[in-house]
């Protein structure tokens, strides 16, 4: 897989991480390099982490459902964007109303995990691509989530919620395309 796909991935899923950054930006009442720096660092750590688990986990059983791996990486991908597209239309906001200053590290934790877990998924959907450099694309992923989620506290912190939605939609569609592109590639359509 070559750069761009790959980065339109560590962009689609860095997506459900800006929105929290964004949302944690939103209650900082003074902008703060290091809080900020902290949120992009535990972000990207894990954004990296999830997919990296994932392949080790799909490269196990690679061999077996190599004849039909990429309806797989299709049906996986298709999920997760679906799920960041419904999540982004759905009613209901649980944004904290309460400005802070402070990091809360076991609810960052949490977020981290939870927001990383689309990663995952996306990760065994890397076991079944031929010329996938794991680390590189690891890297990139982890690379991608802290520059856009430390955009997202210092955007949060400047302008407010109104790109919170637009980037998850935006992340959904591309895991969505990246999915198509992946199973017209294991049917011979590109």
């Amino acid at each position: 897989m070559t750069f761009f796909p790959l980065l339109l991935i560590a962009v689609g899923l860095s997506a459900d991480a800006f929105a929290v950054a964004l949302g944690k930006g939103l209650h900082l009442r003074r902008f703060n390099l290091v809080n900020a720096t902290i949120i992009a660092v535990a972000f990207g750590l894990f954004q990296a982490l999830m997919p990296l688990i994932g392949y080790y986990v799909g490269s196990a059983f690679a061999s077996s459902i190599e004849s039909f791996d990429h309806w797989i990486a299709f049906a996986l991908l298709l999920l997760v964007g679906g799920k960041m597209l419904w999540e982004a239309f759905s009613e209901g906001d649980e944004d904290d109303e309460v400005d802070v200053d402070t990091i809360n590290y076991r609810e960052l934790l949490v977020l981290a995990v939870a927001t990383s877990l689309d990663a995952l998924a996306v990760g065994i959907s890397f076991a079944f691509l031929p010329d996938l450099s794991i680390g590189w694309t690891v890297l990139l992923i982890g690379i991608t989530t802290f520059v856009i989620s430390f955009a997202g506290v210092l955007i949060g912190h400047k302008v407010g919620r109104r790109f919170g939605k637009p980037a998850e939609i935006a992340g959904g569609v591309i895991l969505i395309l990246i999915g198509v592109k992946i199973l017209g590639d294991g049917l011979g359509w590109f």
